[in-house]
C-alpha cells in the first residue's frame, strides 16, 4: 500500500472515533448533567523526497489522543419534583455504587421501597458523613437547602455530600452515567444547590447535528479518496502486466 493510503486512513479512523463521540452526544442531549465531549488530535509530520525544494513536500499523518469534556455547566431546568435537585455551579454528588463511590451532576433522586434516597438505578445518595438518608414510611415535606441539607417535617435528616476534583478531566466515564476516578475528591465547603430544578445537558443540539453532517462528509470523502486510489492502482498493475 502506497503512502497516501496509509495517510487517507489514518485520517478515516479518526473520522470514524469523532463521529462515535457526536452521535454520542446527540444521544446523549436530553440526559440530566450530561456533559458533551470532543476529540483531541495530533498531526505527524514527516520529511518526504523532495523536502530540499522551496516548497518541500511533507507527510501529514492524523493521530486521535484522547476525548476532552466539555465543563461548561448545563441549564437549570425546573421540573417541580421535590427530590430533584440541582447543582448551581461546582461539585459532584456522591453516589454508594456496587463498585464504590461515584460521582455525578444528575440530582434525579427518588424514594426507594425501604425509604432510602437513591438515584433512578437505585443506588443510595450519600451524606457529607459518607452514610446513606432514610426517611420514615410516609413522611413527606421533604426539603432541601441551598448548603445541601435535608430535612422534614420530623428535623434534619443530614447534609448532601457535594465534591470536585482539582482536574476534572481525570474523571473516568462509568456505567449510567456516572463517573470514577482515581484521585480523592475534595468536599465543596458552599455548595449552591436548588430543589425542584435538574441540569440538562450541555449538548447543543444544532451545533452538533452541524459537526454530524460535516464529519459525515468527510468521512465520505476519504473512501472516495481511496476508492480513487484503489482504481488507480488497480489500472497501474494491469498496465505494467501489459508492458511485460
Amino acid at each position: 500500500m502506497e503512502t497516501t493510503s496509509y495517510i487517507a486512513l489514518s485520517r478515516q479512523s479518526s473520522l470514524r472515533r469523532e463521529l462515535d463521540i457526536v452521535a454520542n452526544n446527540i444521544a446523549n442531549m436530553n440526559t440530566a448533567g450530561f456533559k458533551g465531549e470532543r476529540m483531541q488530535f495530533v498531526e505527524h509530520l514527516v520529511k518526504s523526497r523532495g523536502d530540499h525544494k522551496i516548497l518541500g513536500n511533507k507527510l501529514s499523518y492524523v493521530r486521535d489522543i484522547s476525548t476532552i469534556r466539555d465543563l461548561n455547566h448545563g441549564p437549570l431546568e425546573k421540573t417541580g419534583n421535590s427530590l430533584d435537585v440541582g447543582i448551581a455551579g461546582d461539585g459532584y454528588f456522591v453516589i454508594q455504587t456496587e463498585f464504590g463511590e461515584r460521582y455525578t451532576r444528575n440530582g434525579r433522586f427518588q424514594l426507594d421501597e425501604g425509604g432510602q434516597l437513591v438515584t433512578q438505578n437505585g443506588d443510595a445518595v450519600l451524606s457529607d458523613g459518607g452514610q446513606p438518608f432514610f426517611f420514615a414510611p410516609g413522611e413527606a415535606n421533604i426539603s432541601i437547602s441551598r448548603d445541601g441539607t435535608i430535612s422534614t417535617v420530623n428535623g434534619t435528616v443530614g447534609r448532601l455530600s457535594i465534591v470536585n476534583f482539582d482536574n476534572q478531566h481525570q474523571l473516568r466515564p462509568d456505567v449510567s452515567g456516572l463517573y470514577a476516578s482515581e484521585t480523592q475528591p475534595n468536599p465543596v465547603d458552599e455548595p449552591n444547590l436548588v430543589q425542584g430544578v435538574l441540569e440538562g445537558s450541555n449538548v447543543q443540539p444544532i451545533v452538533e447535528m452541524s459537526r454530524l453532517i460535516e464529519v459525515q462528509r468527510k468521512y465520505e470523502g476519504v473512501r472516495n479518496f481511496l476508492d480513487k486510489e484503489d482504481e488507480r492502482l488497480r489500472k497501474m498493475v494491469k498496465d505494467l502486466s501489459e508492458v511485460a
